[in-house]
């Protein structure tokens, strides 16, 4: 069974506060005791040096001068005498142990015998029975007993004060064991309530509670709640770093999942693209060897063959920037680039492309810098030019213009093409991804431009939207942080 730390506490203080009065009591009571009888032992031994210097008086004033003749024939008479002088009780005995004072049986003659033995022997002895006290010692004249003197000593004085100052120390005591048992019970309750109090932060703590609350107390109590506070403060520290821990495993692995996902998707994505030129291509080789000789078969071969071959070799390029970007660090190499004159470098490498669809160009350029990797802005705006081209209509047109707002550079690219259905919005910036299948082969897309786009314009700190699209055409906006020119 559990006993309460408050009810040894109690238990404990009331056991040793009862020694501590009982002791206390019992040796002063003690000493009392002892003093009293030293008191009346020496006041007695005065009395009877009393006795046996009036007793030589007296002999010495008889004519015959013989101690045994003067305490036979003057005992009674001197035993009156000397009752008068020491105000003591008294009782002659000869040598033989018979009484030569008063014919009377003197109070407590029956229990007596053996304590007069020791006085006829020369011997001071004293008998007490209850509250009365009978003292006996030899009558000496010299250094020659001539008989025995008994005084009597009532006790009674004495045990009144022994009984009052034992009262005394009962009601005293009983009143300290008291006051100091309730003093001492509130002062260590406070203790123990601190114990208890501790025990209970420790079993919160143990069921997962981390909030305490520290004692404001200056001793060891106080302390330990300090450390029960620190303690628990770490282990909630530890628990939240561990669940920041497991969130982040979790979406490690979510991720992994994720990007195995991807990689299965994109090695499918990337072999189905890959052997549509393939089989194109081997498809021509075949029939070159079946018929060698025909001419027209070998202008129509090579120019398929090349045509495929490009657009593998295009395919080939851009799925090795994907992986680059994706598994090795972006390599950048920012400096200060002039928007509107590497716009116009771009727009004038794909002149002759937009001659040969017949799309018309219309530019609203103005001069603005941001600082960014030179060769990325070039892959960016070549792969938006080339798809406002390639998905634009026959004689359509490409508006390309930039501005300044809010400290950000921002270039939009509007065609007049086929635009993007609602559906695949979302994932136009997915590799692999095309709108249209027939549209791409046709156009030599691999639905790798956006994607490209996405990821150099995000690695530089730049941002991709696409603004509008529908039957009239697509817009799409960049924008890049502004970087004041020199």
């Amino acid at each position: 069974m559990r006993i309460s730390i408050k009810i040894k506490f109690s238990l404990f203080l009331a056991a040793l506060l009862l020694l501590t009065v009982f002791i206390l009591s019992l040796l002063v009571l003690r000493g009392i005791k002892t003093n009293q009888v030293e008191q009346y032992e020496k006041y007695l031994a005065r009395q009877m040096e009393t006795a046996n210097v009036y007793f030589k008086q007296s002999v010495l004033a008889e004519s015959n001068k013989i101690p045994q003749i003067f305490l036979n024939t003057k005992g009674v008479e001197f035993a009156k005498q000397l009752e008068l002088l020491t105000g003591q009780s008294v009782v002659l005995y000869d040598l033989s142990g018979e009484v030569v004072s008063r014919k009377v049986t003197p109070k407590g003659s029956e229990d007596i015998t053996e304590t007069l033995e020791y006085a006829l022997e020369g011997k001071t002895a004293y008998l007490v029975e209850e509250e009365e006290l009978f003292y006996l010692a030899p009558l000496r004249i010299g250094n020659e007993q001539v008989g025995v003197i008994r005084f009597y000593y009532s006790l009674t004085g004495d045990n009144e004060f022994y009984g009052r100052i034992r009262q005394t120390f009962i009601t005293l005591g009983t009143v300290i064991f008291l006051f100091s048992f309730i003093l001492a019970y509130f002062y260590f309750n406070s203790f123990a309530n601190g114990i208890i109090k501790l025990e209970q932060m420790v079993d919160r703590v143990r069921r997962g509670h981390f909030e305490i609350t520290i004692f404001r107390r200056r001793d060891e109590i106080g302390r330990l709640s300090v450390g029960i506070h620190a303690m628990s403060s770490q282990i909630m520290s530890t628990m939240k770093d561990m669940e920041e821990e497991q969130e982040k495993l979790t979406l490690a692995v979510n991720k992994l999942s994720l990007l195995d996902q991807q990689q299965k998707q994109f090695i499918g994505n990337v072999t189905h693209e890959f052997k549509t030129p393939l089989t194109s291509i081997k498809a021509y080789i075949d029939l070159l060897e079946m018929y060698p000789d025909d001419d027209e078969l070998k202008e129509t071969a090579k120019i398929n063959i090349k045509s495929e071959t490009n657009r593998l070799y295009e395919m080939v390029d851009k799925v090795l920037q994907l992986s680059i970007l994706e598994k090795y660090d972006f390599e950048y190499n920012p400096e200060k680039i002039d928007i509107k004159q590497i716009t116009l470098s771009v727009l004038q490498s794909l002149s002759g492309k937009m001659n040969k669809f017949g799309i018309q160009l219309k530019t609203e350029l103005t001069g603005a810098y941001v600082k960014a990797d030179k060769d990325s802005i070039v892959i960016i705006l070549i792969n938006l030019l080339d798809n406002a081209i390639k998905y634009n209509k026959i004689n359509g047109k490409v508006f390309v213009k930039n501005y300044i707002h809010d400290n950000r550079v921002f270039i939009e690219i509007t065609d007049t093409g086929i635009g993007i259905p609602k559906e695949a919005v979302t994932r136009i910036f997915d590799p692999f991804y095309t709108v249209d299948k027939n549209r791409s082969r046709e156009s030599g897309g691999a639905g790798l431009g956006l994607s490209l786009v996405k990821k150099y314009t995000d690695k530089m700190g730049g941002s991709i939207t696409l603004i509008n699209s529908d039957v009239d055409g697509t817009t799409f906006r960049i924008s890049f942080p502004e970087s004041q020119a020199e």
